[in-house]
């Protein structure tokens, strides 16, 4: 049973719409902890990279049931990052709630609960940390897991199809494209994607369409 007297460094605990994923449009509760040992280029959340609020395991999740959603996400920054995470995402399973798990792909998920869905990233180069991909992961994931690609620019994308085909990214579980926001034109990647009859998913961050860059949204 997890330690509800573990501690968290939080940065914060919001109740919004899921913008990513195969859950997009999903009222969900975030919880989003401080800290990342990766420092992507095109990052969006670089304010969680430091400070926030030291909470309880027991103390979050009475801060979650607080917004009465069913979906929870918890993501970052890395959340793996923190020994905490792990008996944290356990607890909310425990709780009933559907999680998930937004992670960078840099550090070993096999300890993450089977409960959890694992949205996972892999670094295209122009994130500056392509080179931080742990590739073994890709053996842990189940179709219940998603893959997520932010690409920058036509070599990302570029970097992408090749992975796709060659390791057969598709068979393992979604694929998601999204293009950096004010960077890559959705219409390219779109144009892209339907040119080579690629098996993804192009997704938009439906939270920025909806509300732009407004924080704890």
């Amino acid at each position: 049973m997890p330690d509800h007297a573990a501690t968290l460094r939080v940065s914060e605990i919001f109740h919004s719409l899921q913008g990513e994923s195969s859950r997009a449009g999903l009222p969900t509760v975030f919880v989003r902890l401080t800290g990342c040992p990766l420092r992507c280029a095109w990052c969006d959340t670089d304010y969680a990279f430091s400070g926030g609020e030291t909470m309880t395991l027991g103390d979050v999740l009475i801060e979650v049931a607080r917004h009465g959603a069913q979906q929870v996400c918890v993501t970052g920054g890395e959340p793996l990052a923190q020994k905490a995470c792990l008996p944290l995402l356990t607890a909310l399973c425990d709780a009933g709630y559907s999680v998930s798990l937004e992670t960078s792909g840099a550090l070993d998920i096999a300890q993450v609960d089977p409960r959890v869905s694992r949205i996972m990233d892999l670094k295209a180069p122009a994130s500056g940390e392509a080179e931080r991909n742990h590739w073994e992961n890709l053996d842990r994931l189940t179709a219940r897991d998603e893959l997520k690609i932010v690409l920058a620019d036509a070599a990302d994308y570029a970097w992408a199809r090749q992975a796709i085909r060659e390791r057969k990214l598709d068979a393992i579980c979604p694929v998601l494209l999204s293009p950096v926001a004010g960077t890559l034109d959705p219409k390219r990647l779109a144009e892209w994607v339907l040119r080579d009859r690629l098996p993804v998913r192009v997704q938009l961050q439906l939270h920025k369409i909806i509300w732009g860059t407004e924080r704890g949204r």
